[in-house]
C-alpha cells in the first residue's frame, strides 16, 4: 500500500466526469488500499478517486466502523435537509455551509464488482453526497452557500 498525493481544488482533473471502473482487478484493488491509507494519514472522512489523480467512480468512505468501498456508485434515495460546516481534504484549511440531504442511500459495486446498498445520516450522508459529486468533476465550493469564518467554526465547535 501507499500513500497518494491528493489535488487540490486548482487542479484541473478535479473539474472532470469520471469514467466507470470495468476492470474489478489488482489495479483496482491498489487504488482501493492506497485510497484507505491516504485518507487515513490525512485524517478524513472520505476520498474520491480523483483526488488523487484517477478519473474512475470509486469513492472511500470512513463509516467509523469500517472504510466503505464505493465502486460505481449512484445516489438511489435521499431524505431531509441538513445545513452545516462542510470541508475537503483538496480544499485545506477552509470550510464552506452547506446544504446536504440528511439520508442518503446509495448502489456501488464492491472491489470484486457485487453490487450492494449502503444507507448514511448525517456525516455519512453528506460524505456520500460530497464524494460522488467529486465523481461528477463538483468540488463542493461550487454548490456551498459561502465559506465559514473561523468565528464561525470556532462557535460550531
Amino acid at each position: 500500500m501507499g500513500i497518494r498525493k491528493i489535488l487540490t481544488d486548482k487542479d484541473p482533473a478535479l473539474h472532470k466526469v469520471c469514467k466507470p471502473v470495468v476492470n474489478f482487478d489488482r489495479k483496482l484493488h491498489k487504488l482501493l488500499d492506497d485510497m484507505a491509507e491516504t485518507l487515513a494519514e490525512a485524517n478524513g472522512v472520505g476520498l474520491a478517486a480523483p483526488q488523487v489523480g484517477i478519473l474512475r467512480r470509486v469513492v472511500i468512505v470512513d463509516t467509523g466502523d469500517e472504510i466503505l468501498e464505493l465502486v460505481n456508485p449512484t445516489l438511489v434515495e435521499t431524505s431531509g435537509e441538513q445545513t452545516g460546516a462542510e470541508g475537503c481534504l483538496s480544499v485545506p484549511g477552509k470550510y464552506g455551509l452547506v446544504t446536504r440531504p440528511n439520508v442518503a442511500k446509495v448502489k456501488a459495486q464492491d472491489r470484486y464488482g457485487d453490487w450492494f446498498e449502503a444507507e448514511g445520516e448525517e456525516l455519512i450522508a453528506r460524505c456520500f453526497c460530497h464524494e460522488l459529486d467529486h465523481l461528477d468533476g463538483i468540488v463542493y465550493t461550487q454548490v456551498m452557500d459561502r465559506f465559514l469564518s473561523d468565528e464561525e467554526l470556532d462557535e460550531m465547535e
